[in-house]
């Protein structure tokens, strides 16, 4: 009976081991702003902005505005913050997606985006 109680913490503590490995893992593969700005299954800012900044920025859009000079367009992050979760409420006519509204985006993601745009 104690060698099968040693197995099962064994066992336990495997798993738990694991779990917490996989954890690490997956923090690990976190996407940086500039990562989620550029995948076209999240963010895909260049679908619609250049970066005139950015070099490997590549085949950029032009329906919106290019994006540089940021933190002079906008001096309060939280405005481009808010632009980004949802353009609609500053122009309802805005063909920009509402990121944070449609829950494209979670919100530690436009944190990010909102991070690596600011800078640009």
């Amino acid at each position: 009976m104690r060698k099968l109680h040693q197995l099962i913490t064994a066992c336990a503590l495997g798993a738990i081991t694991l779990t917490g490995s996989a954890f690490a893992a997956d923090t690990a593969k976190e996407l940086t702003g500039k990562q989620i700005a550029f995948d076209r299954s999240k963010g895909n800012c260049l679908a619609c902005h250049a970066m005139p900044t950015v070099p490997d920025a590549e085949s950029p859009g032009l329906i919106g505005p290019p994006l540089i000079a940021m933190s002079a367009r906008y001096p309060d992050k939280a405005k481009l913050r808010a632009q980004i979760w949802d353009a609609t409420v500053a122009n309802p006519s805005s063909s920009m997606i509402p990121f944070g509204k449609n829950g494209v985006l979670t919100e530690a993601e436009i944190d990010k985006v909102a991070d690596f745009i600011y800078g640009l």
